[in-house]
């Protein structure tokens, strides 16, 4: 089975993309798997870990819904995933790549989404999601140990940004399929939330993206496959990446800088602070599996908030901040 995925990669995929057979490997190289190649064994390591099954109580865009259909940090990774599938599949790229890439670009992010990230930007000087998520991978995952992933699935984790420059083309899709995601599915929970309707998108996106989420990503996918088929890069047309770019700006004004957001934003600020602080006076509270790579209480007090879901950030300032009944 493994020899037929090899020989259908060799024959079949695009002279650009990246052949299993072609990977720079581990940093501590493993027994090979009869059955999967090492590029779909990472795929099942992230799946299998356990940063990947906090993501489902991590925020993306709006703190603590109290609705089953707003996405969640989880949500958004699937979704990423699959559009990213589809455009590596329609450019005959490596598809296990692309997903095991897609699966992990955000195992790093905060609770709280961005605003746990500038409290620990703030308390650190230096912190960025992408780079949290390759420590995850590298350190901090499987007890100390991390998930030992082939070079190609790091790089395009650590690169998955809209300013990274993975070296790999699957890294780029990763990159586009991201920014489609979350742009598409913030404007569908934004409708849902009440902050705006459909019709108040300006008419010149709409003219280029269409009506609707899922027309919008469909002609997102189609015109990078358009314009990146059979070519040693991933890129959009001019026209939409202008409309993408108009597209991010209406979602700052109406849904990610309103004083709404902000409001909510501060509470997870303060509450983020007070935990980092307190951590950092009672550093022997950090569990053990976050110190055994570093000794440093401000490089481990980090890991730990980083990796606390939304609901154990709030279950463990109540347990050092919300006075208890100490009654029998």
């Amino acid at each position: 089975m493994k020899e037929d995925t090899l020989r259908f990669e060799r024959e079949f995929l695009s002279p650009y993309a990246t052949k299993s057979e072609d990977t720079r490997g581990r940093e501590t190289p493993i027994k090979p798997c009869p059955l999967r190649t090492e590029f779909q064994r990472d795929r099942d390591r992230i799946l299998h870990c356990k940063a990947f099954r906090r993501l489902k109580h991590k925020t993306q865009v709006f703190l603590a819904p109290t609705g089953d259909h707003y996405r969640t940090r989880l949500t958004h990774t699937l979704e990423v995933t699959q559009i990213a599938r589809t455009i590596a599949r329609a450019l005959r790229l490596n598809e296990d790549l692309t997903e095991a890439i897609a699966l992990g670009h955000d195992l790093g992010h905060t609770p709280f989404g961005h605003a746990g990230e500038r409290v620990l930007r703030a308390k650190t000087s230096h912190f960025e999601h992408n780079e949290q998520s390759l420590r995850v991978v590298d350190f901090l995952e499987q007890d100390g140990n991390g998930l030992n992933l082939t070079f190609e699935v790091r790089d395009g984790i650590l690169n998955h940004r809209s300013d990274g420059n993975p070296t790999t083309l699957e890294g780029k899709v990763v990159c586009f399929a991201d920014r489609i995601a979350y742009l598409n599915h913030d404007v569908d929970d934004a409708i849902r939330a009440g902050i705006f309707d459909e019709s108040d998108i300006p008419e010149d996106i709409e003219r280029v993206l269409g009506r609707g989420i899922g027309v919008k990503i469909d002609v997102f996918v189609n015109d990078i496959v358009k314009n990146s088929y059979g070519k040693p890069y991933v890129m959009q047309s001019e026209e939409c990446a202008t409309a993408m770019k108009k597209l991010r700006e209406f979602m700052f004004e109406k849904v990610y800088l309103t004083d709404r957001a902000r409001a909510e934003e501060v509470k997870a600020d303060r509450m983020l602070t007070l935990l980092f602080d307190y951590y950092m006076e009672h550093p022997e509270e950090v569990p053990d599996s976050y110190k055994v790579n570093t000794d440093n209480p401000k490089i481990f007090i980090t890991d730990y908030i980083a990796g606390m879901s939304d609901n154990y950030a709030v279950k463990m300032f109540e347990k050092h901040f919300i006075p208890a009944n100490w009654e029998d």
